[in-house]
C-alpha cells in the first residue's frame, strides 16, 4: 500500500484537485490511501477568521467566511456534476455553518483559545478531502472521505498536539483497513486529530506530511509519497538558484535536519513515525510525476560532498522586545514566549542579549500583528514602569539556513558561510548555530536574500552531486 499526501499547492484549485485525483488513481496499481492538506491559503484565512471574531469584527469574519464558501463551492462546480456536486455543496455549507456559529460565540466571549482555534483551523482539510474524494469517484474510483478526528488520537495540547501512536494504530486498523480491503481509497484529512475526550486538535502548522507518516506507520505502508510542487528536496530554492539540484537520496536524519530548518517540502516531524518501522518516504512533484524525486531511507550508500542544502524562508518579521537596565531578567523572555504561544504565533527563531537587554523573535509575516498585540498586552505594566522600553518590528526579513549532513560537513561550515557573507558585505540581522555545528542560520533583510543564497550556493560548491 502507498500513502500519498497532497499539499495545499497540489489541491489549490479545481484543476489541481483533478490532477491529484488522477495521480492517486493511476500512479500505482496497488492499494492507495490519500492524505490532504487544506487548499493553499485556506488555513491562514481560517485562523484570521477566528481572530476577527474574537476581536468583535463581525463584518470581517463574515466576509472571510463568505469568501471561503465561494471558493470551495466554485471548485465543486468546476469538478463535479449532478448529485455528487449537490452532496459536496451540502457538506461545504454544513462545515462552514458550524464555524460561523462558533465565531458568533467568540464575538461574545472575546477570546480565541487554542482549543477553539484548532476547531476552526482544521476545517480546511475537511473541505479539500471531501472535494478530492468526490473527484476520485467522478473518475470511477471508489473513494471515501475520512475525518482524521475519528482516527488520529492525540494528547490535549491544543495548537500542537502529539499523536498517541498505539491508540491511533488501533483506530486506523478498525476504521481504515476495512475500506482498503474493499478496494476503496480513503481520503483522510491531514493536520487534525482529536484527544481522548473527542475534542478536535491540530498537529501544528503545516503538519499534513506528519499526518501522512502517521497513517503510513499505523497501516504498515510500503512507502509514503509526499506530492508537492518541486522535484524533491533540492540544494536550494530553484526559484532563487537556477543551478539547484535535486538530492536523489537522503537518510532520515538528513531529511529531518533539512525539514527542521525550513525545507518547505517536508514537515520537521514527518520522519519520526516512519523510523521505527523502516518505511521509506519519497518526495515527488505533481507537475513532473515522471521524476523519481527524493527518496528518504534509514541508511544511504550515496556519496556525500559537504553541505547538503540551503534552506530559505521569506515573508518573516523580526520582532524585538527592547528593555532598560533596571528590572530586566530572563523571566522577560519566558513571558514573551508564553504570550506568543497563547496567541497562536509560532516563534521560528529566538535570541536574547543581556548586554543590550533585548529579546529577538522571528515570526511569520501573517502572524506579526497578532504577535505584537500579544506582547503589548503582556508588557503593558513593564512599559509603564520602564522595564520594557519598546517593542519593534523589522519586516520583511528572511532566514537562511546552511545545513550539513555528517561529521565531515561540520568542518568550517560557519566560517566558510560567514566568510562568503563578509566578502559580499551582506547585512546580517541575527545568527543562530546548532550545538552540533552541522548547520548555521542567519536572518537578512528580504531584499538581499536571493543574492545571498546564490553567492553561498556557489561559494560552498553545492549542486554538484544532485540529479537534474
Amino acid at each position: 500500500m502507498i500513502v500519498m499526501k497532497f499539499g495545499g499547492t497540489s489541491v489549490g484549485d479545481a484543476d489541481r484537485i483533478a490532477k491529484a485525483a488522477r495521480l492517486a488513481d493511476e500512479s500505482t496499481s496497488g492499494p492507495v490511501l490519500v492524505v490532504v492538506s487544506a487548499m493553499a491559503t485556506v488555513t491562514n484565512s481560517l485562523r484570521a477568521l477566528g481572530r476577527q471574531a474574537a476581536e468583535g469584527d463581525v463584518e470581517g469574519y463574515r466576509r472571510t467566511l463568505a469568501a471561503l464558501r465561494e471558493t470551495h463551492q466554485a471548485v465543486a462546480d468546476a469538478l463535479l456534476e449532478g448529485d455528487e456536486r449537490l452532496e459536496v455543496h451540502r457538506f461545504i455549507e454544513q462545515r462552514l455553518d458550524e464555524i460561523g456559529a462558533l465565531c458568533e460565540s467568540l464575538t461574545v466571549i472575546g477570546e480565541l483559545t487554542l482549543r477553539a482555534l484548532d476547531r476552526i483551523a482544521g476545517v480546511g482539510e475537511k473541505l479539500s478531502a471531501a472535494l478530492l474524494a468526490a473527484a476520485l469517484r467522478a473518475r470511477g474510483r471508489a473513494a471515501a472521505f475520512v475525518d482524521a478526528t475519528a482516527v488520529v488520537v492525540t494528547d490535549s495540547t491544543f495548537g500542537g498536539a502529539a499523536p498517541l501512536l498505539d491508540e491511533t494504530r488501533e483506530r486506523a486498523q478498525a476504521v481504515i483497513r476495512p475500506l482498503i480491503a474493499q478496494g476503496i481509497v480513503p481520503v483522510v484529512t491531514g493536520y487534525v486529530g482529536s484527544d481522548k475526550s473527542g475534542a478536535p486538535t491540530t498537529l501544528g502548522r503545516g503538519a499534513g506530511d506528519y499526518s501522512a507518516a502517521i497513517m503510513g506507520a499505523s497501516l504498515d505502508a510500503d512507502e509514503v509519497w509526499v506530492w508537492t510542487d518541486v522535484d524533491g528536496i533540492l540544494t536550494a530554492d530553484p526559484k532563487i538558484v537556477s543551478q539547484a539540484c535535486t538530492l536523489e537520496e537522503l537518510t532520515y536524519v538528513e531529511a529531518a535536519q533539512l525539514a527542521y530548518f525550513g525545507a518547505e517540502v517536508l514537515h520537521p516531524k514527518t520522519v519520526q513515525p516512519l523510523v521505527t518501522r523502516g518505511i521509506p518516504l519519497r518526495i515527488r512533484n505533481t507537475y513532473h510525476p515522471e521524476h523519481p524525486g527524493t527518496l528518504i531511507v534509514d541508511q544511504s550508500d550515496k556519496p556525500r560532498n559537504g553541505p547538503r542544502a540551503i534552506i530559505t524562508s521569506k515573508g518573516l518579521s523580526a520582532v524585538a522586545v527592547v528593555g532598560n537596565t533596571d528590572g530586566w531578567s530572563a523571566g522577560i523572555s519566558a513571558r514573551a514566549l508564553v504570550a506568543l504561544s497563547k496567541a497562536g504565533s509560532e516563534v521560528l527563531m529566538f535570541g536574547q542579549s543581556f548586554v543590550d537587554k533585548t529579546i529577538s523573535l522571528l515570526v511569520r509575516g501573517q502572524d506579526t500583528e497578532a504577535a505584537v498585540a500579544a506582547l503589548e498586552r503582556e508588557f503593558v505594566d513593564d512599559k509603564e514602569h520602564g522595564v520594557v522600553r519598546q517593542i519593534t518590528v523589522q519586516r520583511p526579513v528572511a532566514s537562511v539556513s546552511v545545513v550539513g549532513a555528517a561529521a565531515d560537513d561540520s568542518f568550517s561550515l560557519a566560517s566558510r558561510t560567514f566568510a562568503a557573507l563578509g566578502k559580499h558585505r551582506t547585512p546580517v540581522l541575527s545568527i543562530a548555530q546548532a550545538y552540533s555545528e552541522y548547520n548555521v542560520t542567519f536572518v537578512v533583510p528580504q531584499e538581499v536574500v536571493d543574492e545571498t543564497v546564490c553567492l553561498i550556493h556557489a561559494e560552498l560548491g553545492l549542486g554538484r552531486g544532485g540529479t537534474q
